[in-house]
């Protein structure tokens, strides 16, 4: 009798213990984007007091359709939307890279994750930002060699 009393206060004690266990399992997600595009202005510095620097430039993407689309002639209207994307880079060794090579015009892809944040402006209106957090740029072309 002691030996299954035993017992049982053992499988409680295991139960209960699986229960705060599974109480405390993280679940895995995800936060990655991966941009390819231009450009639109040379990167700048921005620095808040008592904070790591960040460079700051914004990246073009374009999305393209056709409308009126015709099976017989496979001809349509081409359609196309650009989107303008905040990119901010925080790491040490890639905010360095960035402020040197990235220059308006230049064509990047961009691996990073989305931010979404509040700040307040100059006129004390507070105000939501959307951001992508780079962790990486490769660099696919230089402005100065396709123009030539």
């Amino acid at each position: 009798m002691f030996k299954r009393s035993v017992l049982q206060v053992l499988h409680q004690f295991v139960r209960h213990q699986s229960e705060v266990a599974s109480s405390l399992v993280l679940e895995r997600s995800l936060n990655r984007v991966q941009l390819l595009g231009r450009v639109g202005q040379d990167p700048v510095i921005r620095q808040v007091e008592g904070k790591s620097p960040v460079i700051i430039f914004s990246l073009a993407t374009n999305e393209m359709w056709r409308s009126g689309y015709n099976e017989a002639y496979q001809m349509g209207n081409v359609r196309q939307k650009t989107t303008w994307l905040r990119i901010s880079v925080f790491q040490p060794g890639l905010r360095d890279v960035a402020y040197q090579y990235v220059k308006k015009g230049s064509r990047i892809f961009v691996e990073g994750k989305v931010d979404y944040g509040e700040y307040t402006d100059k006129n004390n209106v507070r105000r939501q930002a959307t951001t992508i957090i780079a962790n990486n740029i490769i660099f696919l072309s230089d402005q100065t060699k396709e123009k030539a």
